[in-house]
């Protein structure tokens, strides 16, 4: 057992002397020893019942035989951090979570891990640690909310940052805003559309690293507590047969991954956090893949924001495994990958079908013909940007209008809110890239703003930063390079002419390359907006959101 080091021997009396210290016998000693990664907060409605997910699942690691030690793990709420400083510190954080399951799970020898997650950066950085640790180990979220009821329409957090921009343009009063910041978030679990969280904890299932169900079952569901106890029995499975994380996320499973992330029309951010997790195995992940698979794999769901659907209506249709069983008839996905249930996908998607056509569409009849998100190319970003596809309005999918150029996120928000973006403009929001930010901040307020205020239709809004997977509208992210690295979106100019074309991947501004050039000889980069502390250690650091804003090594 990995855990003998600090456990075995004479020479580990002293250890011993400290587990004691804090209750453990000698029979639960010589049992391995599962490391309970922990994300309960207060702070996050989608980890404040993880306590009761944690419980759960050291009852089934103690009725397979083994001894749960649980450890803490930091999290931030992205929608609390929305808007403000905070929001610099979201994505930097799954760095943070990677680097300290690492030393916790090296530093005490956990023979195995149980990572507890549910919200946006947490799920990614959790795998990214067990990618690198490469020890046994399987995620089981804390679950999806359910969605709000108002005047017999779902409601949920998006449609309340909307109703920001909506008050604003005189289309809500304050009351009415009012009643549904109420009712919008009625339960505990990742915000209920298919936003970044939810996101990830679906293409968790298909990665092979959960159990079936984890992106799916709501938060409040019995079903979520035996989930749990059934990971705590498997995760002793795992460590018995020293099934390690690279022994299931091969080149083939993050390809499933990608497949099922276009089928179900993903959050953008997913697009960060896979090459992420990939580059912990040694596996290279470009944006060119990412527009391969879009190409071939038809969009069969439009969750909230691109739909009326949330999370808790993918799971009563039949949740990922459905999704995964439709993709395999028309051989999208790799059915001979194996997963932490000891089974291959094909084994764990047999039975697997879909209960509602509307919430799940058959092959045959698709949304679209082509995945939920689209890679971007063209003067503007070289080395690429990333857009929603399926949030896109139709009449947005091809746009050219006059640039609006912003500096911070702040200066957008406000200009916006003040009524001075008109029909057709194209916003940009520059230097909140990886670097710039520093940090990647989502831009969830500034995009709710336009499509509260009823513009979502007419105009664009791109930026070196990111969006929250709450975004719908064209929204185009992630454009790389950034400005803070000289990007040719630092040297755009208010009235030059930006040409979108979605369906086509094009993304750029009406200069010639004799003129991009000339301004950027001429531009310098600016100051840092942060100058100590960690996120400027991060910005210095970090690689671009097209590599996924990884760290250097």
């Amino acid at each position: 057992m990995r855990s003998n080091r600090v456990k075995t021997g004479f020479e580990k009396a002293p250890h011993r002397s400290l587990f004691k210290a804090m209750g453990y016998i000698d029979e639960e000693l010589d049992r391995p020893l599962i490391g309970i990664v922990n994300a309960k907060s207060e702070i996050i409605p989608g980890h404040i019942h993880l306590d009761t997910i944690a419980k759960a699942a050291k009852e089934g690691v103690r009725m397979a035989g083994g001894t749960p030690i649980e450890i803490p793990c930091i999290g931030v709420c992205d929608g609390i951090a929305m808007g403000h400083m905070g929001m610099k510190y979201s994505l930097p954080t799954r760095e943070l979570i990677a680097d300290s399951i690492e030393a916790m799970a090296i530093a005490h020898g956990f023979d195995g891990l149980v990572l507890i997650p549910n919200c946006d950066k947490i799920v990614p950085g959790m795998l990214m640690a067990a990618a690198r640790l490469n020890i046994p180990a399987i995620v089981v979220s804390g679950g999806p909310m359910l969605a709000g009821k108002l005047g017999g329409q779902d409601v949920d957090l998006s449609t309340v940052f909307e109703a920001v921009g909506a008050v604003k343009a005189g289309k809500m009063t304050e009351e009415e805003m009012r009643e549904l910041e109420d009712k919008a978030c009625p339960s505990c679990g990742s915000c209920s559309g298919m936003y970044t969280a939810n996101s990830m904890n679906c293409l968790t299932e298909a990665l092979g690293m959960a159990l079936p169900g984890n992106g799916t079952i709501p938060a409040v569901y019995a079903a979520r507590v035996r989930l749990a106890k059934e990971t705590g029995i498997t995760i002793m499975e795992l460590v018995e047969k020293d099934v390690k994380p690279r022994d299931i996320m091969g080149e083939d499973a993050f390809k499933n991954a990608l497949t099922v992330d276009m089928a179900l029309g993903c959050s953008t951010n997913s697009v960060l956090h896979l090459p992420a997790i990939a580059n912990e195995v040694g596996i290279s992940i470009d944006l060119d893949i990412v527009n391969e698979i879009s190409e071939k794999t038809p969009n069969l769901c439009r969750l909230s924001p691109a739909g009326p659907h949330h999370v808790e209506d993918l799971y009563m249709a039949g949740g990922v495994q459905a999704v995964m069983k439709e993709l395999s008839k028309a051989n999208l996905i790799d059915i001979d990958r194996e997963t932490v249930t000891g089974k291959t996908i094909g084994e764990n998607i047999k039975r697997a079908e879909i209960l509602n056509e509307e919430v799940i569409r058959s092959i045959s009849n698709p949304y679209s013909k082509t995945g939920g998100i689209r890679v971007l190319r063209g003067n503007l970003a070289p080395d690429g940007a990333v857009v929603k596809q399926s949030a896109v309005a139709q009449e947005m999918l091809v746009h050219r209008g006059p640039a609006r150029v912003f500096n911070s996120e702040e200066e957008a928000f406000e200009s916006i809110l003040n009524g001075n973006i008109k029909k057709g403009d194209v916003v940009i929001i520059r230097y909140e890239g990886p670097k710039g930010g520093p940090g990647m901040k989502e831009m969830l307020s500034p995009t709710s703003a336009i499509a509260g205020m009823g513009l979502d239709k007419d105009v664009a809004l791109l930026t070196d930063g990111r969006f929250s997977g709450a975004t719908r509208g064209a929204s185009i992210g992630h454009v790389s390079p950034e400005a803070m690295e000289g990007g040719p979106i630092a040297v755009v100019e208010d009235g030059d002419i930006i040409s979108i074309d979605i369906p086509a991947g094009r993304l750029d501004v009406e200069l010639s390359d004799g003129e991009i050039e000339r301004r950027l000889k001429t531009w310098k980069m600016p100051e840092p907006k942060i100058k100590e502390g960690y996120l400027a250690r991060y910005a210095s650091m970090v690689t671009s959101a097209g590599a996924g804003a990884v760290l250097k090594k």
